[in-house]
């Protein structure tokens, strides 16, 4: 009693349910969805060799569909919005120092290569390069007429 047709739904069944024991970003669903399709399509196809074929293609098909659609989209890694953080040490002109931001402690360098930011200044986030971020202080952007 080891027709194809139950074949392929046990094992699609056992990928799907080890998609809710083990998480792989839909990969076992998929691979479970299609050898569920499979079975159903053994009832039409008889060769096993086709019906490999088939599963795999329509895995392959199901995978990139569920990564375009289903996964978040990554954001960029520029900050979207302006974030604060604070100054530990001067930020002497044209060279780094210290920022607490986000509860660490970052390097950071002024975006204008001319100001001088002093200790416990708060200063928004313009962008990240690497561990270093580049600041502006808050009472720049608050005196200037953006």
């Amino acid at each position: 009693m080891s027709s194809p047709v139950f074949l392929w739904l046990i094992i699609g069944s056992i990928l799907c349910l080890m998609e809710l024991i083990f998480p792989t970003a839909f990969v076992e669903f998929a691979m479970g969805l299609s050898a569920i399709i499979v079975a159903g399509l053994a009832l039409l196809i008889p060769y096993n060799n086709v019906l490999i074929i088939l599963w795999m293609i329509i895995s392959v098909v199901l995978v990139i569909m569920a990564k375009k659609f289903i996964m978040p989209k990554k954001k960029d890694p520029i900050l979207e919005e302006a974030q604060e953080g604070i100054t530990i040490t001067a930020i002497e002109a044209g060279k780094t120092g210290q920022v607490m931001y986000e509860g660490n402690s970052w390097s950071a360098i002024c975006e204008d290569e001319n100001i001088k930011i002093f200790p416990d200044e708060k200063v928004y986030i313009v962008s990240r390069n690497g561990n270093t971020l580049s600041v502006l202080p808050t009472r720049f952007l608050k005196n200037s007429s953006f």
